[in-house]
């Protein structure tokens, strides 16, 4: 089954094509970033206006790199939820149309479902259940994934982000947008331990997290150094912050992992790339006996490809839409 995939819930354009949930045909992308780095983030209009521009000719590049006609589509698949809601409506809005035009199915998925199906694109062997950290610009998440279609949220974030408090510091230390690059490779070689920023607990959450203490946090003693004149120990810092972030999820992730027993962890989102969680990560599974699944950097950013995956197993639930489909900002992942 060939499906076509429009993601287009931030500020990348992309479209994709994938057989049977598991082989990428096309995967096309076209990132927005070095527009909105002027602006220090994502301005939504904009974004809107851009996915406009390119997600046609997107399309068409995806058929001529899969070498497919349009009538070798089986069924189109978006991001209809959640996200900024101007750029999903864009999406949808072309998804439903091609969708009409071509006579196919019409897919709707969530972009964190989708996340979470990276992994089986990096992993053709990999199948539900197990436990999911989904780690984005949007979105901290633990999630008992206990089928392709079935989920459960077990702990997630009270207030801001992982990926959006990595941005924040970035831009406050003039590293540009987005922030996660450039702060990873602000940390390499810097001391963790020079500045004891705070790792917060959720009281009667165990599972859940709260990044904007640290954030403040972070920000005041940039503000502190910057105002009395000290330069700013990049490395150190970087490697502080990173480390706190770090030792907030993983914890958490194998305090859930501990207490499904399904032996295997996956982690997902556009934070999953970073290096030091990374290596927490295996470090944490080895000690554990865990099975960790990680996607390659290239999955780990919001693409069209993740969508497509996990549109072929939300088909074979039975899930489908028509042109009455509309884009919601948020959305329960367990809702679909």
């Amino acid at each position: 089954m060939n499906i076509l995939a429009i993601e287009s819930s931030c500020d990348e354009t992309a479209v994709a094509i994938v057989r049977d949930g598991r082989e990428v045909l096309a995967d096309c992308i076209a990132s927005q970033a070095q527009m909105h780095q002027l602006y220090g983030g994502v301005v939504p209009e904009i974004a809107s206006r851009k996915h406009i521009e390119v997600i046609s000719l997107l399309a068409e590049q995806a058929l001529t790199t899969a070498k497919l006609t349009r009538q070798e589509i089986d069924a189109i698949a978006v991001t209809y939820a959640p996200g900024l809601i101007g750029a999903l409506l864009v999406g949808v809005n072309f998804a439903k149309s091609a969708a009409l035009a071509l006579d196919v199915p019409l897919i709707p998925v969530h972009h964190v479902r989708g996340h979470i199906a990276a992994n089986y694109l990096a992993y053709p062997d990999l199948e539900p259940p197990f436990v999911c950290l989904c780690v984005s610009g949007g979105t901290s998440l633990i999630v008992n994934v206990k089928s392709y279609t079935e989920m459960e949220i077990l702990g997630s974030t009270r207030d801001d982000a992982a990926g959006e408090c990595f941005d924040k510091i970035a831009r406050v230390l003039g590293l540009g947008y987005p922030g996660g690059g450039p702060m990873d490779r602000a940390a390499k070689g810097g001391d963790e331990k020079r500045f004891p920023l705070p790792r917060i607990k959720v009281q009667d959450a165990p599972l859940d997290v709260s990044f904007s203490g640290l954030k403040t946090a972070t920000i005041n003693l940039i503000h502190n150094l910057q105002q009395k004149g000290e330069e700013i120990p990049l490395a150190d810092l970087a490697a502080s912050f990173a480390a706190a972030v770090s030792e907030m999820l993983v914890p958490r992730l194998m305090a859930a992992a501990e207490q499904l027993g399904y032996g295997k962890i996956a982690v997902v989102g556009g934070v999953a790339a970073n290096s030091r969680i990374r290596a927490d990560l295996v470090q944490a599974c080895e000690a554990t006996s865990n099975q960790l699944f990680l996607p390659p950097l290239s999955l780990c950013g919001d693409n069209g490809a993740m969508i497509g995956s996990q549109a072929y197993y939300e088909f074979l639930a039975g899930k489908r839409a028509n042109s009455a489909l509309n884009a919601y900002a948020n959305r329960d992942i367990s809702l679909g």
